[in-house]
């Protein structure tokens, strides 16, 4: 066998010089941002965890990635060795692991068909591109996941924005141009708010809109049965569809859409996610299998999650952080500026805290955050911890001259 060279190697290895019209957005992000910006930091490059640091960064909310019976699952699917036709879920026949787990979601989820995508991304995009065209408007709050703007690009649609949670803007663009689709989120990613949902449905029925509602933080934490905030609010036969990433609360990688069995074979015939990507793995089926029915019983740790929010919530407020834009398990350090939020990940890195930073293109500019989330599994050790840490900081941080202190000064 020939031996290649390191220098062979390093011929071979190298990338062809790229045009001008690449390298250009490359140096707008590793000059401009990170060089000049940053001072050479990447915002985003964490400190290594130490022993006792309190992870805030990820989003199994009910700290199920770990739980044995879900792992046995998997684990078992997985030995049995059976093999499975790798293809679009387009051809899928009826009876499928697939297709019977679709089934069991819609049960859950009092729906009447569901379908599995490759992820919440995947189903944003997928849904909204097949329900939006040039002649559509489609109105999606301004905090609306980034997908669903994806999807109404995949269109051809004109994405219309409204204010966040404003119901007042949402009449008006409504009133200017007619009926579409509007698009919202249960639970908002970025800084824990909730939706209108009963004004939200009300102003979709009045101006003959199509309802979209994003439960990927909410589906498995809220509702009966951890079945989500639309069934909470007993609005599920009033909302055309729910979609979801499973990949928080349910601690695996799939999204789901909630549907008509009309709309269907329509959606796994049109939407180009849907017929251009392999169906989901055996394993994974049998993970969310047995995910369904520990989520269904998991009333405790709903309980728990609820009541470490409020904990958490309630001190971080009397330490002068402004977070009351949000209510629920998802909490939003609102620093501003990419530098200043650097400075915010190491203070707390420093503290043994690990959060999320949050930036352009996840958030506006310069309304850039630390994002911590919140899960069932956190002890009075951790949250004590986290509250000692943000009490520590205040000065280092600067806290009063973050965009959100400022702004709840301008509104008070």
């Amino acid at each position: 066998m020939t031996m290649l060279t390191t220098t062979q190697i390093n011929v071979r290895s190298t990338v062809p010089h790229m045009p001008s019209f690449v390298t250009r957005r490359m140096d707008a992000h590793h000059v401009t941002r990170i060089e000049q910006l940053m001072g050479g930091e990447h915002v985003h490059v964490w400190k290594r965890p130490g022993a006792g640091a309190v992870m805030l960064a990820g989003n199994d909310y009910l700290c199920l990635s770990n739980e044995p019976s879900l792992l046995a699952a998997q684990a078992n699917c997985m030995r049995a060795n059976a093999g499975q036709a790798l293809m679009s879920a387009v051809f899928l026949q009826a009876g499928s692991l697939q297709h019977r787990l679709e089934q069991k979601f819609a049960d859950f989820l009092g729906a009447e068909e569901t379908v599995l995508a490759q992820s919440g991304w995947a189903a944003n995009v997928g849904l909204l591109h097949s329900i939006a065209a040039p002649e559509v408007p489609v109105y999606l709050d301004i905090m609306a996941h980034a997908s669903l703007w994806d999807g109404v690009q995949l269109g051809g649609a004109k994405g219309i924005p409204f204010l966040h949670n404003n119901m007042d803007h949402l009449k008006r663009q409504l009133d200017r141009h007619g009926a579409g689709v509007i698009v919202v989120d249960a639970l908002y990613s970025t800084d824990g708010s909730l939706a209108p949902l009963h004004d939200v449905v009300a102003l979709a029925e009045k101006s003959g809109s199509v309802l979209v509602v994003d439960e990927s933080h909410s589906l498995g934490t809220h509702g009966p049965r951890g079945a989500g905030l639309v069934i909470a609010a007993g609005l599920e036969q009033r909302v055309h569809f729910r979609t979801a990433s499973l990949a928080k609360a349910f601690a695996g990688r799939a999204g789901i859409i909630t549907c008509s069995s009309r709309f269907k074979p329509y959606f796994l015939s049109e939407s180009r996610p849907a017929i251009f990507s392999s169906c989901l793995l055996n394993h994974e089926l049998a993970w969310f299998d047995a995910a369904i029915d520990f989520v269904e019983r998991a009333d405790a740790r709903r309980a728990a999650l609820r009541r470490i929010t409020a904990e958490v919530r309630t001190g971080l407020g009397r330490l002068g952080y402004c977070i009351d834009e949000g209510s629920e398990q998802i909490i939003a350090l609102e620093v501003g500026t990419e530098p200043k939020t650097l400075v915010l990940r190491k203070a707390l890195e420093n503290r043994g805290i690990q959060g999320a930073v949050f930036c352009a293109p996840a958030t506006p500019k310069n309304r850039a955050l630390v994002r911590l989330t919140l899960n069932a599994g956190l002890g009075k050790h951790e949250l004590a911890k986290l509250l000692d840490a943000c009490a520590d900081m205040r000065d280092e941080v600067d806290l009063d001259s973050w965009t959100s202190t400022t702004r709840r000064r301008r509104v008070h």
